[in-house]
């Protein structure tokens, strides 16, 4: 799910761009905000009477807003959801063996061929390969299959008024609001995920607003319809939108040298494929990568786990997702789906994943130990892997910059 927002509406099937329309799905009902706001919960209720006025001053009709507040009430489940999602984790070998299974795959082949009409043209309209757009469509709803069926507005409402990241949602709020507003769905139909993301490809509201497009040419941008074509041609618009360049891979596996300089693995360290084969880093057939842009090396299972060369192209994926394992999950999917190769090196299956508090603690401990990471947030990112690296290079590790199980305890 993404992050973003804005309006662009272009005609992948039709003929050429439309205009965005209010093409209502049902009518407004005539219902006083007084009787809107009565749910079990009074100090929820005044919340609503409060975000209602100010919904209002941001140009949501009075019409639109009683509408889509019609029966909501306080929703327990998407709190819950809300506090304790960031406490599990997997390691990325048990991510990919579900995120790209032989059924996702088999799956994601079927809907390439089934769909590949309005797939070629999206491809050609927009310039991101198509197997990328259905690769992203398999992992976000397996394919339309489960794409969400909590009440979107509900769920923005009682997350906004719980206010842990109220100011977040309350923007999420906002901007589904708009888009009953401008007729793209009606209340009973927007329907996603406990945070909010909807339809085939799970845009939030704000993202919704800046890359959803209307690929059918019926005058409304639907991604929640058992019609994917509205929301394919979004997902394919937001990567577009983010500089994706057709024919560039997001990565390639590659094998490293004997005596290779894990220093030199860094995010921020970009040379063309040509130079990295120089140095001994080449293709699983000991061939030099193809030029196709400056790269970098990623080992997102250390020493001991697969090498991947990466393209601006990941990049762009992570603009839909920022985590790792999700990009590369979309990335290899893509590749599977398009009849490529399984990931070829193995990974440290005997070394588990780090929970919530554990990556916390790693953190803790490295910049305790003098090895700052910035932040103690519990997100491994760039800043954490150098001073992981830091660590290990002070230290005498390989400096594959890896949060592991063992790493911790060492620490410890």
């Amino acid at each position: 799910m993404m992050f973003l927002r804005g309006l662009v509406l272009v005609g992948v099937l039709g003929a050429g761009p439309l205009m965005a329309g209010p093409v209502p799905q049902e009518a407004p009902k005539n219902v006083s905000p007084f009787i809107q706001v009565q749910t079990a919960s009074l100090r929820f209720n005044r919340w609503i009477s409060g975000f209602r006025s100010r919904a209002l001053r941001q140009g949501i009709s009075a019409a639109t807003f009683d509408t889509a507040f019609a029966n909501i009430e306080y929703n327990t489940t998407v709190v819950e959801r809300d506090r304790n999602q960031s406490e599990f984790s997997k390691a990325l070998w048990e991510y990919l063996d579900t995120a790209v299974s032989d059924a996702r795959i088999r799956n994601g082949r079927r809907a390439l061929e089934n769909n590949s009409r309005l797939l070629n043209q999206i491809e050609a309209t927009y310039r991101v390969d198509k197997e990328v757009v259905v690769a992203i469509w398999g992992l976000e709803s397996a394919y339309g299959a489960v794409r969400g069926s909590t009440n979107v507005i509900e769920a923005m409402a009682t997350l906004a008024y719980e206010a842990r990241r109220g100011e977040f949602f309350e923007e999420q709020l906002v901007a589904a609001l708009q888009i009953l507003e401008a007729g793209d769905t009606a209340p009973r139909n927007m329907t996603g995920s406990w945070a909010g993301a909807m339809g085939h490809t799970q845009f939030i509201p704000t993202s919704f607003l800046d890359y959803a497009v209307d690929g059918n040419g019926d005058g409304r941008r639907d991604i929640w319809s058992d019609d994917p074509t509205d929301a394919l041609a979004s997902t394919a618009n937001y990567l577009r939108s983010f500089g994706w360049t057709l024919g560039q891979p997001w990565g390639v596996e590659v094998q490293l040298p004997d005596g290779f300089e894990y220093a030199t693995a860094r995010r921020e360290n970009e040379q063309l494929p040509s130079a990295w084969a120089a140095l001994g880093v080449v293709d699983l057939n000991g061939r030099a990568v193809p030029d196709h842009a400056r790269a970098s090396i990623l080992l997102p299972g250390g020493a001991e786990g697969a090498a991947f060369m990466i393209f601006p192209n990941f990049e762009v994926l992570e603009r839909y997702n920022t985590a790792d394992a999700y990009v590369i999950g979309v990335g290899h999917l893509s590749d599977r789906i398009a009849g490529g190769p399984a990931i070829q090196a193995s990974w440290p299956r005997s070394d588990g994943a780090l929970s919530g508090p554990q990556r916390r603690e790693l953190q803790e401990r490295l910049t305790a130990a003098g090895f700052d990471t910035t932040k103690i947030d519990g997100r491994i990112g760039p800043l954490t892997i150098n001073a992981i690296r830091n660590y290990q290079l002070a230290n005498g590790l390989t400096p594959d910059g890896y949060a592991s199980v063992r790493l911790l305890e060492r620490l410890r």
